[in-house]
């Protein structure tokens, strides 16, 4: 199921304009979903992927903790790629809702879904 959301949310990212960079990036922190740049901003994508809305939606489910491991990850990122060091970046999400048979109801984003103080 995580599979196919990243590859819906892939999609949906390059039809707004989204040049994706890389996927499922690990670092020392954790894992970033997707790396991509919408014109001079570089934008790490947490994607989240669910089949029903039992526990809330998609964009519900990004907790403070998961927000703060977010931005752990991102600064990791742009720490160990010097080229991006001096760039713009924010931190949004793609939700995706899924029917039983694993085709998309919904698929949304979220821009700026995680404050960067």
């Amino acid at each position: 199921m995580g599979r196919r959301g990243e590859d819906l949310a892939c999609r949906l990212l390059k039809k707004h304009h989204y040049k994706i960079l890389e996927r499922n990036v690990r670092g020392h922190y954790g894992e970033i979903d997707i790396v991509a740049r919408q014109r001079d901003c570089i934008v790490f994508v947490e994607v989240r992927t669910r089949t029903s809305q039992e526990y809330g939606t998609p964009e519900e489910s990004v907790t403070a903790r998961k927000r703060a491991k977010l931005i752990t990850c991102a600064l990791d990122y742009i720490a160990t790629h010097e080229r991006y060091r001096d760039s713009a970046w924010r931190i949004d999400v793609v939700g995706i809702e899924l029917d039983e048979s694993g085709q998309e109801v919904r698929a949304d984003i979220t821009d700026n879904a995680v404050p960067i103080d």
